[in-house]
């Protein structure tokens, strides 16, 4: 069947009634704006602060609302149901059997140890790596090429990055010649017979890590080399000459000195570390012994028909991510205090 072909005239009408909508949008948004400002100048006495409040605070704690505060007391309503599809009009409460079966189901278990392992790995590496470029490039006198190559995955999509390592970690089955990159490496190294590097359990798991790592190294290099950058070279010369030097130096001085932004960093990659889903979803969606909790909360949701399930492991996640933010928000008012 040869596919419609639509008028020449329709399809004119049809862009100049979206770009009109588009304009009276721009044009009404810009017209409320101007209606709020024209208020606000005018007002006086008693209402001019609380005015001012609401415009200057209003839009934000709206979004706020809508976007975080609903969603989240829905979701934990939902994990007290017995919901398995969207939609359902008929639904009971059934306490805490959603959380009961998270702690309690093999799979799911499983999932959240290897969530566990992904939070100590992860950040560490991460973090440990970019400590160790920025203490490299804090050494070197030319460093725009190294940081922005370093860096330079940072600004990629998580999807993205793993497009790029499923190259990386391609397998064909020998004798026919190898595309993935790894594969060909290690056969050029001597090992004729390599794995399925994604099917390979648990080493696939470990790649998948790799991956995140990659990504978040340059994130701390640049926080952390700004921390070393801020050490007062005064003190860096008294260590040096009371003999600290190299390593020494480093163990001593610097890294006690930024210790409270490598937390800070470190607690950043791990939030983010907890959150990892596309990675996961592009590279296996889950299957070969690779899922983790957000990843297990998605498909839960939106693919097995448990929807309630899905949100309690929603709400186990939040709760994960609260007292790690809380630690991160206090750090900062911390070093703003004594900044």
């Amino acid at each position: 069947m040869s596919p419609t072909l639509i008028p020449m005239e329709s399809a004119t009408s049809v862009a100049l009634l979206t770009l009109l909508s588009i304009v009276e949008a721009v044009v009404g948004f810009i017209v409320v704006l101007f209606l709020i400002f024209f208020v606000a100048q005018r007002a006086r006495g008693r209402i001019e602060r609380p005015l001012a409040i609401v415009i200057t605070l209003g839009p934000a704690l709206l979004l706020v609302l809508i976007g975080l505060i609903i969603p989240s007391i829905e979701t934990i309503n939902l994990s007290f149901k017995n919901q398995q599809f969207l939609g359902q009009l008929v639904t009971k409460y059934i306490g805490l059997e959603n959380y009961k079966t998270a702690f309690t189901d093999s799979y799911t278990l499983q999932t959240m140890l290897r969530t566990l392992a992904w939070l100590v790995v992860v950040p560490l590496f991460s973090v440990g790596i970019g400590l160790l470029s920025a203490l490299l490039m804090d050494g070197m006198k030319r460093t725009s090429l190294p940081k922005t190559l370093i860096f330079l995955p940072t600004a990629i999509s998580f999807v993205g990055a793993s497009v790029i390592w499923g190259y990386v970690y391609n397998y064909v089955e020998p004798p026919a010649p190898q595309t993935g990159l790894l594969s060909e490496v290690v056969m050029k190294l001597g090992w004729h017979n390599p794995p399925n590097w994604i099917l390979d359990v648990p080493v696939n798991t470990f790649l998948l890590m790799v991956i995140m790592i990659w990504i978040q190294v340059g994130f701390a290099m640049v926080i952390l080399g700004a921390a070393l950058k801020a050490i007062p070279e005064e003190i860096l010369e008294s260590a040096r000459l009371e003999g600290a030097t190299g390593a020494r130096l480093f163990r001593n001085i610097q890294v006690p000195m930024i210790m409270n932004t490598i937390v800070v960093v470190l607690t950043t990659v791990i939030i983010t570390t907890l959150k990892v889903f596309d990675i996961v979803f592009t590279m296996t969606n889950g299957n070969f012994n690779t899922d983790v909790l957000s990843r297990q909360m998605y498909a839960d949701m939106f693919v097995t028909s448990q929807v309630s399930q899905g949100a309690a492991l929603a709400v186990i996640i939040f709760i994960l991510v609260i007292p790690l933010m809380a630690y991160n928000v206090r750090q900062l008012r911390k070093e703003r205090e004594h900044g």
